[in-house]
């Protein structure tokens, strides 16, 4: 089974509990993620990528997540 936009913000739900999270995407294959949390205050736009990615990890390894385009930002 594909994987889809719920089940990515499921997963991002487990590292950035608090965090203001869309994703969008309906192919099962390319989606689009804006994740905004706290924990992302004083990193920089790598650092964010990186600590979402690595939530991701096992997803975008085994191929099930093809393409996230990632927009990562602290709250204003």
């Amino acid at each position: 089974m594909p994987i889809t936009a719920t089940d990515i913000e499921t997963l991002l739900r487990k590292n950035f509990p608090d965090a203001t999270i869309t994703v969008q995407g309906d192919d099962g294959a390319h989606f689009a993620a804006e994740v905004i949390d706290e924990s992302f205050r004083g990193m920089n736009r790598i650092q964010q990528q990186r600590a979402v990615n690595a939530t991701l990890k096992e997803k975008i390894d085994s191929g099930e997540l093809h393409a996230l385009a990632l927009t990562t930002k602290a709250p204003a």
